[in-house]
């Protein structure tokens, strides 16, 4: 089963060109580590919450823009191996000492996938999630995210994932419980949609809310806090 580690970051904007810099030298010690898939994504389209948004989720401010990333393991021993190697190269050190964002602001936890439909081959865009489920409810949710990836694979998305928490923790400024303004028995989900590109996004979109299978299908979670936004990826490797 597919394990995620995920990751919310605010970014100065003007530091945009560092901060690939810094994502591209971290690339090959994680594919040493076992990493399937990095991705590093830009904030292009992350609108403003009335209760809780992407922004919030890491503090941003006026001048700082929401990156939303992730690693793919094949497994969690792999992840949990690779963050035990993580810990102990000196490599990780030296990247830290010059980090191109405030690192005590960003977001990340260890999830386990429940649907992945599609193939993220040629993705130009990414539509990013993240949604408070009630622990009791991972089964519905599952049962949820698999029925609604086809109406978005139909509709011009390349894949599209869904995972609920496995390891994460409480953060002493931000993370994923508060970001989603959790409740007693909530957990956090962290999911996205590849696309080709934003026009096909989009127009997939505007098709999608008028596909009748998207009537009707009550979501096991409370939408109205569930946080979200559009990303263009930096880097794919």
């Amino acid at each position: 089963m597919t394990y995620i580690e995920g990751f919310l970051t605010p970014v100065p904007t003007a530091n945009r060109d560092r901060y690939l810099e810094h994502a591209k030298a971290a690339v090959p010690m994680f594919k040493d580590f076992g990493a399937a898939r990095m991705v590093e994504a830009w904030g292009e389209d992350v609108p403003r919450g009335t209760r809780n948004d992407l922004w919030g989720a890491v503090a941003a401010t006026a001048d700082e823009t929401v990156v939303f990333s992730w690693f793919e393991y094949p497994d969690k021993a792999t992840r949990d191996a690779a963050t035990a190697k993580m810990m102990a190269d000196p490599r990780l050190a030296e990247m830290m000492q010059d980090m191109p964002f405030d690192g005590r602001r960003m977001v990340m936890g260890g999830f386990e996938s429940v649907s992945d439909a599609g193939d993220g081959r040629g993705t130009g865009f990414i539509d990013g999630i993240v949604l408070p489920v009630k622990t009791a409810d991972r089964a519905a949710f599952a049962q949820f995210a698999r029925g609604v990836a086809a109406p978005f694979l139909e509709h011009g998305a390349l894949r599209v994932m869904d995972t609920v928490a496995d390891d994460v923790q409480p953060g002493k400024q931000t993370d994923f419980f508060r970001a989603i303004l959790a409740e007693a028995g909530e957990e956090p989900s962290f999911g996205w949609v590849e696309w080709p590109d934003r026009a096909t996004r989009d127009a997939g979109w505007e098709a999608i809310m008028a596909d009748p299978r998207m009537q009707g299908n009550d979501a096991p979670f409370d939408g109205k806090r569930m946080i979200f936004g559009g990303f263009t990826p930096i880097i794919d490797a």
